[in-house]
């Protein structure tokens, strides 16, 4: 019995070993598919007038129009793709720390299963129900059986423990949860700023292709504002679907968390009403 937190730890210290090793690599790949993208599929030359990239591109192919946006436009594409990449592994996560049912009829399963007395009904339910939030009342349930059983601990002691043990337990689940939400809430800004980082550098150039170029060329001068453009309507889909994202997963988590405090103190005043 006593070894278990440490068997717990362990296996909490793995998968976050594991998700950080998911996340280094999950950014690599978006920004090398995201290079190939623009560079293959979008600086195809078939976008192009006479099938060269340097020429302008063909009338209306956006591939090509974006292709002349920029440098910025593959680490644009990379960014994209992260936030659909851990979007889906955020997904994923909280699916599975949600159980194989319905949170909030599990949870109030438990509390009527802890007001009548079936403690050990509730610990069925936890292992059916799997997942994080399981978990979690389940430690705190075995911790109910375990003060108890032990005569030697007053009320006050014994609800002291069972609100460590659920404390502790949550401690162990909830930051998987939360893990690589500080990537997506990073994306929320760089999207936006690396897409005006890249608008301001393609005016730069297009302005000085104008300048250098002798007479005035309205339509050329549209045509680089335009691409450059491209760039910013880039970043900000970027960030409004990484925010949107972001919103959703907090608020998925916040309800977990308020599923677990209201089960642990189930559990702690069951105990203290019927231990007076």
């Amino acid at each position: 019995m006593a070894n278990a937190p440490k068997t717990s730890t362990a296996k909490k210290e793995k998968s976050n070993s594991t998700s950080n090793v998911f996340a280094s690599l999950a950014i690599i790949f978006c920004f090398i598919i995201g290079a190939l993208v623009w560079r293959f599929i979008m600086g195809d030359p078939n976008n192009f007038v006479d099938g060269n990239p340097e020429n302008r591109p063909v009338e209306g192919n956006y591939l090509g129009m974006v292709y002349h946006a920029g440098f910025v436009v593959p680490v644009l594409l990379g960014l994209f793709l992260m936030v659909w990449v851990f979007a889906v592994e955020r997904f994923i996560v909280i699916s599975r720390a949600s159980g194989k049912g319905n949170v909030g009829n599990f949870v109030r399963k438990i509390q009527s299963l802890i007001g009548g007395g079936n403690i050990d009904s509730a610990i069925s339910e936890c292992d059916k129900q799997q997942g994080s939030v399981a978990n979690v009342i389940k430690a705190g349930l075995l911790k109910y059986k375990d003060v108890s059983a032990n005569p030697g601990l007053d009320t006050e002691q014994a609800t002291v423990a069972i609100q460590k043990e659920i404390e502790e337990a949550t401690a162990l689940e909830m930051p998987m949860l939360e893990k690589n939400l500080t990537i997506m809430a990073t994306l929320v800004s760089i999207g936006t700023l690396t897409g005006l980082l890249g608008t301001v550098t393609g005016m730069i150039k297009a302005f000085s292709a104008l300048a250098t170029g002798g007479a005035p060329d309205s339509a050329q001068l549209a045509n680089g504002i335009s691409e450059a453009l491209i760039n910013t309507a880039t970043g900000i889909a970027t960030s409004a679907i990484a925010i949107v994202f972001y919103n959703i997963f907090t608020s998925k988590i916040d309800t977990l968390t308020y599923s677990i405090d209201e089960a642990g103190f189930s559990i702690v005043q069951t105990y203290a009403a019927t231990h007076k």
